[in-house]
């Protein structure tokens, strides 16, 4: 009980009546970390339909709401590059002229969030690891491993629906972007950010007749490694398989 009382803390403002006495690093004049991870110049980026050409997603937003489920079980369908598009946008991307604005609310919009991408079922998309760049709004191929649907399952503790998602969103979190503002104040922002991403992720997915579910029981190590991040100053935070539902056989949660 007392190991529960101790985590109970986390979920608490914090004191945030101290925050203008803390010396964060922006007070402190520091530059702003970037808002996108660099790529390298040769990487191979794909195009990704943008928000003005979408053709998906005008369902009413009452309806997405009230049909909202956490949904496990999909279809062998394939999704293709405009709902893959529009679901990346949904979830981070940007959503005025500056890159600070993106679709999903961030604390103080300092987004600190990568998305990665395992695709299984996608057109005129390979299978493998991608990262999506928010601001070219492209994807960024990583690499491609025959063994990956294994390593997920495996990774997400023998959650094997994830193994029947058309692709998997992973969001991984660079602590930084948040901290060069709230320093220590940032840790509990950063988890209600990912749900707002997720919740984002949930509404679009309704919209294109799919269906998600958000994931945070995972082996920590083992999906940092498949996205390829440290650990330590960019790890997993939060992951959500995506499928097409028949929607005649998903009538319960």
């Amino acid at each position: 009980m007392e190991d529960m009382k101790k985590y109970r803390e986390f979920l608490k403002s914090g004191p945030w009546d101290r925050w203008h006495e803390l010396e964060t690093a922006q007070k402190k004049k520091m530059p702003p970390p970037p808002v996108q991870k660099p790529y390298p110049k040769d990487a191979k980026l794909i195009d990704l339909i943008p928000y003005e050409e979408f053709t998906i997603g005008d369902k009413p937003l009452k309806e997405l709401i009230k049909n909202r489920r956490s949904r496990r079980k999909y279809t062998e369908e394939y999704l293709d590059i405009e709902e893959i598009s529009f679901l990346l946008w949904a979830t981070q991307g940007l959503s005025g002229r500056s890159k600070h604005f993106r679709s999903s609310p961030s604390a103080g919009a300092r987004h600190p969030f990568e998305t990665y991408l395992v695709v299984d079922r996608v057109k005129d998309l390979e299978k493998g690891v991608y990262r999506y760049l928010p601001i070219e709004h492209k994807l960024l191929f990583m690499y491609k491993d025959d063994k990956l649907q294994e390593k997920m399952i495996d990774a997400c503790l023998g959650q094997t629906f994830v193994e029947n998602a058309a692709v998997i969103f992973i969001w991984s979190v660079i602590p930084y972007r948040t901290e060069w503002r709230y320093s220590i104040l940032s840790h509990k922002v950063i988890a209600i950010d990912a749900g707002h991403v997720c919740e984002n992720l949930y509404l679009a997915s309704e919209a294109i007749g799919a269906g998600t579910c958000g994931v945070g029981a995972y082996a920590q190590e083992k999906i940092d490694k498949i996205i390829k991040v440290d650990g330590e100053d960019e790890f997993t935070i939060y992951l959500a398989p995506v499928g097409k539902v028949d929607y005649n056989k998903s009538k319960k949660p």
